[in-house]
C-alpha cells in the first residue's frame, strides 16, 4: 500500500511561529499597534484593522494557556505604547504596571483561540464563526470595562476613543456612549480577521460588515441631534510653561486683564491655576475678585494647595465673582493612581524611589457640584475626570449646560498626552449634548460643541495667551444620557448566554455515549472462523 504525505502538514512549523520568546515580541507588537489610531498620531482609520494581527496570533496559539498568553502580552504591549508618556514620571515602574492591566486581556486571548481557532487540522463553522463576530468583540469591551474602574487608571485610551475626529463615530457616541463605538471597531477587526484566515466563512464576516455600516448609516440619518438654544462667550487663559507659583499667577493676571471689554461670559483657568489657599491668602482673593469686576465676568480657578484648616492638600475648583467665591467649590474626586495618590502606599510607596510618584496622597472630594453664574449653570471637571462618562452625564443630568474640564500635562507637555487628553472632551460633548471647554495651563486647549465637534482654534501646547470662543448651548438629553451603558450591559449578557450555552452543550456531550451500542454475534456454526490452517476453497 501506497502511502501519501502532504508535506504542507507534516512540515514543521516556522521556528518563529513555534518560539515561545518570538511569538512574546509579536504579541507586545501586536497589541501595541492600535495606540497609533490615537493622539498625536491620531491614524484613526487604523483602529479599524489595528487588532487584526493580534487576533491572528491569538487564534493560531496551540493551546488555550498560549492563547492567553498572547492575550496578556499583547494588552501589556497597548498599555506601554499607549501611556508611553508616563516613562518620565514612573520609569521603569511602567512595566510592571503594564504587565498588571496587560492581564486583562489574558481572557479575551484564550476567547479568541476558542472561537476562531476550530480543532487541530478543522477551521470552526459557520455558526462558530457567527458566536465570535458577536462574542470577541463583547469579551474586548470587558476587558475595556474592568481597566476603566478609577483604581486601576480609568477610562483613558478605550478603543472607541481613538474615533473622536470622524463626525460618524460621534454620532454613534451620542446613541451608545464610548463603549458602543469599541464594540463596533472590535466587530470589524474580528471580520477581517476571518477573511483573512478563514476565507470559507466569509458570509458571516461579510454579514457582520453589513450590520456595522447600514446600522452606522442609520445612526447617521434617523438618530436625533441637539438643538441650539443659545450661545455663551467663553474665555480661556493658558499661562504656559512658566516656573514658580507666584510667576504662573501673575502672568494669568496679566492675560485676563486683556480680556477686559471682550464680553466674556465666563474666563477659565487651568488645573493648578492658583498654588495659594485662598482662605490663608486673601490678598490673592481680591486680586482675583477684582479681575472679575474688571472683565465683567465670573473667573473659574483651580486652587492646589494645603488647606489652612490643615485637611491636606485638594484640587479644588472655585468660581470667583466681583465679591469673592460665588457658590460651592468642587473638590476633585478621581485622582490620578501615582501621580495624585499611591494605592496601597505602605505596599507601594517605594514607587515614589524610582519616579515622580506623588509623595503625599491629595484630598478626594465626594461629591460633583454644579455652579452658576447667574446667566449660566457649567459642571467642573479637573484634569483626569474627563476620561470618565458617567461623571460627565451626571453633570448634564444635574442641570448643566456647559461642561469645563481644568487640565494641566505640563510634565508630558513634548508628548503625546496633551493631545490624547484634549480629545476626550469631544467624545463626552457628543455624549452629553453638551459643550464642553477643556483649560489647560501650558495647552492643548480644545473648545468643542454639543455635537463633539470643535469650536474655534486649539491652542497648543507653545501658546501663552487667552482667547475667546462663541460657544453654542443646546438643550435636550442625548440617547446614551436617557439610556445609560446600554452598550456594556448586552455586552455582559450577551457573554453570559454564551457562557450557558457552552456549558449546556458540554453537559450534553457528556452524557451522551461516545459511539452505538454493538450487539454480540451469535457463536453458530456458519460463523466459525476457519483455521488458518484449512487450505482455501479452489485450492
Amino acid at each position: 500500500m501506497t502511502v501519501t504525505v502532504d508535506r504542507r502538514l507534516s512540515a514543521p512549523r516556522s521556528p518563529r511561529l513555534t518560539s515561545p520568546w518570538m511569538r512574546g515580541v509579536a504579541a507586545v507588537a501586536a497589541g501595541a499597534l492600535p495606540a497609533l489610531a490615537f493622539p498625536a498620531p491620531s491614524l484613526w482609520w487604523l483602529a479599524y484593522v489595528a487588532l487584526v494581527p493580534w487576533l491572528l496570533l491569538a487564534r493560531s496559539a496551540g493551546t488555550a494557556r498560549r492563547a492567553a498568553l498572547d492575550g496578556w502580552l499583547g494588552g501589556a504591549g497597548f498599555m506601554i505604547a499607549l501611556h508611553h508618556w508616563l516613562w518620565s514620571s514612573l520609569h521603569v515602574f511602567i512595566v510592571p504596571l503594564a504587565l498588571f492591566l496587560g492581564a486583562l486581556w489574558a481572557p479575551w486571548g484564550w476567547l479568541v483561540r476558542r472561537l476562531l481557532g476550530g480543532a487541530p487540522g478543522r477551521d470552526p463553522g459557520g455558526r462558530q464563526v457567527a458566536a465570535a463576530l458577536v462574542l470577541v468583540p463583547c469579551g474586548w469591551l470587558m476587558a475595556e470595562l474592568a481597566r476603566s474602574w478609577q483604581y486601576l487608571g480609568g477610562p483613558w485610551g478605550l478603543l472607541g476613543a481613538s474615533q473622536w475626529q470622524f463626525t460618524p463615530a460621534l454620532r454613534l457616541v451620542s446613541v451608545g456612549g464610548v463603549w458602543l463605538v469599541s464594540l463596533l471597531v472590535v466587530v470589524v477587526n474580528t471580520a477581517v480577521a476571518v477573511l483573512i484566515a478563514l476565507p470559507r466563512a466569509r458570509n458571516p464576516a461579510c454579514a457582520a460588515l453589513a450590520v456595522v455600516g447600514l446600522g452606522t448609516s442609520a445612526v447617521w440619518l434617523w438618530a436625533p441631534v441637539p438643538k441650539r438654544t443659545g450661545t455663551v462667550r467663553i474665555a480661556v487663559v493658558q499661562p504656559g510653561l512658566i516656573v514658580g507659583p507666584q510667576a504662573r499667577f501673575d502672568r494669568e493676571e496679566r492675560l485676563t486683564r486683556q480680556l477686559a471689554g471682550q464680553g466674556a461670559d465666563l474666563v477659565v483657568w487651568g488645573e493648578s491655576s492658583v498654588s495659594f489657599d485662598l482662605t490663608s491668602r486673601p490678598d490673592i482673593a481680591r486680586r482675583l475678585a477684582a479681575l472679575s469686576s474688571e472683565v465683567g465676568a465670573d473667573v473659574l480657578v483651580n486652587v492646589d494647595a494645603r488647606r489652612a484648616d490643615g485637611r491636606g492638600i485638594s484640587k479644588t475648583s472655585v468660581l470667583i465673582g466681583p465679591d469673592g467665591p460665588v457658590g460651592a467649590s468642587y473638590d476633585k474626586m478621581r485622582l490620578v493612581p501615582f501621580g495624585e495618590y499611591i494605592p496601597a502606599r505602605s505596599l507601594l510607596g517605594w514607587a515614589t524611589s524610582v519616579g515622580k510618584a506623588a509623595g503625599e496622597d491629595r484630598r478626594r472630594g465626594d461629591h460633583q457640584v454644579i455652579m452658576s453664574t447667574g446667566t449660566l449653570r457649567l459642571g467642573p471637571l479637573v484634569c483626569f475626570e474627563s476620561a470618565f462618562p458617567d461623571m460627565s452625564r451626571r453633570l448634564a443630568d444635574g442641570g448643566a449646560q456647559l461642561l469645563v474640564a481644568q487640565s494641566s500635562t505640563s510634565t508630558f507637555q513634548h508628548s503625546w498626552a496633551p493631545a490624547q487628553h484634549a480629545s476626550l472632551a469631544a467624545l463626552r460633548s457628543a455624549e452629553t449634548w453638551r459643550p464642553m471647554v477643556h483649560a489647560t495651563l501650558t495647552g492643548i486647549t480644545a473648545v468643542y460643541d454639543a455635537q463633539g465637534r470643535p469650536v474655534g482654534s486649539r491652542l497648543g501646547t507653545s501658546r501663552s495667551t487667552a482667547a475667546v470662543y462663541e460657544v453654542p448651548l443646546a438643550g435636550g438629553h442625548s440617547p446614551y444620557d436617557r439610556y445609560g451603558d446600554w452598550a456594556w450591559h448586552l455586552a455582559v449578557i450577551l457573554l453570559a448566554a454564551g457562557a450557558v450555552y457552552e456549558a449546556f452543550t458540554r453537559t450534553r456531550r457528556v452524557q451522551q455515549p461516545s459511539g452505538p451500542a454493538r450487539r454480540p454475534v451469535p457463536r453458530t456454526r456458519s460463523h466459525r472462523p476457519c483455521p488458518a490452517r484449512w487450505p482455501a476453497r479452489g485450492r
